[in-house]
């Protein structure tokens, strides 16, 4: 198999393997799912565009990157709030009304914690305890080093056990 970008089925690999990664990347920085798929399309159209100036194995980071940069130009200097969308579960009759009520109440300091993290905090603990990636995926995507990403994990989980402790 060829290991041009440009070619439609290669291109179609590409997005098979990352799109879905990319776009939950996007979304954990915006907090809005219909602006990282649209973020994410962005991504993959400039790949397109740049299709015969990027190597086949340089078009994950190169993906990343420009969603990245995609995001940036989008909010500049607006503050990213991230917003869980709303169960569509009906709680069943069985349920206590009291435990019901204590537990939206959870889930709502549990998003506004999370949404209160530094972004950099916020992205690599969602993709972790989300994505369920590892320290060292977590690295690569980010372009930057393990210990790096432990760090801000660790400060992501103290921030998050302080808010917590409050309650």
């Amino acid at each position: 198999m060829s290991d041009n970008v440009c070619e439609e089925k290669v291109f179609q690999n590409v997005f098979n393997m990352h799109g879905e990664y990319l776009r939950n990347f996007l979304y954990y920085k915006c907090g809005d799912l219909n602006s990282a798929e649209d973020l994410m399309q962005d991504a993959f159209a400039k790949l397109w565009q740049e299709c015969s100036k990027v190597s086949l194995e340089k078009a994950k980071s190169f993906l990343f990157t420009v969603g990245n940069n995609l995001f940036l130009n989008k909010v500049k200097h607006e503050k990213v709030v991230l917003k869980f969308e709303q169960s569509s579960q009906k709680a069943s009759q069985v349920e206590d009304p009291q435990f019901l009520m204590e537990k939206e109440e959870f889930k709502k300091r549990l998003e506004l914690a999370i949404s209160k993290l530094p972004e950099t905090q916020r992205v690599v603990f969602l993709m972790n305890r989300i994505d369920k990636k590892t320290y060292k995926e977590i690295a690569e995507i980010l372009e930057i080093s393990t210990k790096a990403v432990e760090k801000r994990m660790h400060k992501a989980l103290n921030e998050l056990r302080k808010i917590h402790r409050k309650v």
